[in-house]
């Protein structure tokens, strides 16, 4: 089965006098796979712009960004209709040498794999390492599946959501210190944790689909209801764990989500800041900048078998 989403990404930034503005790399076009297809695209910018389309290392696409001339002023707006397809299994169905952790990979699978092992984060006292072995069973054999699973509904259940303005990411050992985090914080705790244990693990960014904000939107509420799933009508964030016999597989531990049935994939990358939504400069005077606004819309519009 698969379903049609309607994204539009719209980001504005605004200055008290003009300025003029250099490169800005703006990664929102969902990644083409197996699972997900994108049917059409359009980007506006205002100002004018040069716009020109890169593959990243990672084969993410990316949209280089000129804006021509000075504004007080800088808008981009995505719009995306994508295909996804709806798996009606878990993907989880792994290897018979993997279902056992801890597992090995193949030589083969190492070399490839080598980047998205190492962890990027420092534990010099050995707490991360710590907090990740305590889902390993001391009275029999862990499951590779039960692991993942119960540390991932663990950063849900006890790690509370604080959503803040500052940008970048918390390293693994503020995230444990604080108790609190964002959704890309939660996903690089549970990816360092995990590359500490052996286990390739890889950060993506992207946008999640939420049917509560369907409803608000059809009502004219504007606005998620409580039960919404946390990270929708924003960008957010997740993580994927290499497996055999299952390849990639998708985490999402803000919201104890497994597999990718609302998660639209944008970006893959080693760590956080190789996936940001959008990156540049401006110049003009120091106290110039304003703020900046972000809205995500992703919308439901057909299905089909």
């Amino acid at each position: 089965m698969h379903v049609h989403y309607d994204i539009t990404h719209t980001t504005c930034y605004r200055y008290s006098s003009p300025v003029t503005f250099g490169e800005h790399r703006v990664m929102f076009r969902p990644r083409d796979s197996h699972d997900q297809r994108v049917l059409a695209t359009d980007l506006q910018v205002s100002p004018d712009a040069v716009v020109r389309m890169i593959q990243d290392p990672h084969s993410n696409s990316v949209a280089l960004v000129t804006p021509l001339g000075a504004a007080t002023q800088l808008k981009i707006v995505c719009s995306f209709t994508i295909e996804h397809a709806l798996s009606p299994y878990p993907e989880l169905s792994l290897s018979p040498s993997a279902q056992i952790f801890p597992f090995a990979y193949s030589v083969e699978e190492r070399f490839d794999l080598e980047h998205y092992m190492r962890p990027h984060h420092d534990d010099p006292e050995g707490v991360l390492t710590h907090w990740a072995r305590q889902f390993m069973r001391t009275d029999g054999p862990t499951g590779t599946r039960d692991l993942l699973l119960n540390m991932n509904q663990f950063i849900r259940n006890y790690f509370g959501y604080a959503q803040r303005e500052q940008e970048g990411t918390q390293t693994p050992l503020q995230t444990l210190n604080l108790g609190t985090g964002t959704c890309r914080d939660f996903a690089l705790l549970m990816m360092e944790a995990v590359r500490r244990l052996g286990v390739a693990a890889r950060f993506v960014s992207g946008y999640l689909y939420d049917q509560a904000l369907d409803r608000d939107l059809e009502s004219g509420d504007g606005r998620s209801g409580e039960n919404s799933t946390i990270g929708a009508g924003t960008t957010h964030a997740w993580l994927q764990v290499y497996l055999p016999g299952a390849g990639w597989v998708t985490f999402d531990p803000t919201n104890n989500l497994l597999g990718s049935n609302q998660l639209i994939r944008v970006g893959v990358a080693r760590d956080p800041g190789q996936a940001s939504p959008i990156s540049g400069n401006w110049f003009g005077a120091a106290n110039a900048y304003q703020g900046m606004t972000a809205t995500v819309q992703v919308r439901r519009v057909t299905s089909g078998g």
